[in-house]
């Protein structure tokens, strides 16, 4: 079988060391342009130019037409989205597999609704890649991830929340509260794929701190962590400091947001991916 994982570009992921792997852009649009968020993409230089013009702005999901050309070539394909409860790309996967079924039959296409972004998304891919390189079955592999989905969680800190009220993505009172005197917002990625406020935290130290501990009451046991940062690598390498003083041998990974998450998370944004202990 020829098996393809396919992301859309909220996953901050490019390519995938062992796979075949294909990444479906989103795009950030401006009244100055669009900006296609690709390995191309200067995702720093687009955050400042957007929080400088101030001008509207918003995000476009992948069509179906993408999606179906990133499938191309595979029998058996994992495609991943952004939460569908936020985005229309869950949606166009969707329609994307069942026209791609259609026109190949006897290919399988399970569409993912990572009810996430980031970081989540880059580990369920990874999971899909360890238990195809194991040998697993399409079947086996759609039951684990179903499983394994169940015990991974998305965590974030920011400092502003600018363009997610802007696209209705927060209430804009909650969206007035990050960044006043150096206040971040913590929250979490709910079980139904929204935005789920939890801290106010004032000071970058003591929102790690809250992040940390929210890990812990969902379950964290020292599993696989990825941390995606936007223009603020210091505060990526503090977390990832705080996780391994409690467990030094965490896998923690961190990376450079992707330019949807770093329009969203904006500069000095964290989102944090992690395993439970039943992961």
């Amino acid at each position: 079988m020829n098996y393809k994982i396919v992301t859309d570009s909220s996953s901050n992921l490019f390519s995938l060391e062992g796979a075949d792997f294909a990444s479906v852009p989103l795009k950030i649009n401006t009244a100055a342009g669009e900006y296609v968020d690709d390995p191309s993409l200067d995702v720093e230089a687009m955050v400042l130019q957007i929080k400088a013009t101030k001008g509207r702005s918003g995000t476009a999901c992948p069509s179906i037409g993408e999606w179906l050309d990133a499938f191309r070539g595979a029998d058996r394909v994992f495609a991943i989205t952004i939460t569908g409860a936020l985005s229309g790309s869950y949606a166009a996967c969707v329609q994307a597999a069942r026209e791609y079924e259609q026109e190949h039959p006897g290919v399988r296409v399970q569409v993912i609704d990572s009810l996430s972004a980031g970081p989540e998304l880059a580990l369920l891919a990874e999971r899909i890649r360890d238990q195809i390189q194991a040998g697993q079955t399409f079947e086996q592999i759609v039951a684990d991830v179903e499983r394994y989905q169940r015990h991974t969680h998305l965590s974030f800190c920011l400092e502003s929340l600018t363009n997610l009220a802007r696209n209705g993505r927060c209430s804009p009172a909650v969206a007035a509260v990050a960044g006043v005197l150096g206040i971040r917002l913590v929250g979490m990625a709910s079980a139904e794929g929204t935005l789920e406020p939890r801290h106010k935290s004032r000071g970058e130290r003591k929102a790690r701190e809250a992040v940390y501990q929210d890990m812990l009451a969902h379950g964290y046991d020292g599993g696989k962590v990825r941390i995606a940062h936007c223009m603020n690598i210091e505060g990526a390498q503090g977390m990832a400091h705080l996780i391994r003083t409690h467990y030094p041998q965490a896998q923690v990974v961190v990376e450079k947001c992707g330019g949807l998450c770093g329009y969203y998370a904006e500069k000095g944004g964290l989102m944090i991916g992690f395993e439970d202990r039943e992961a």
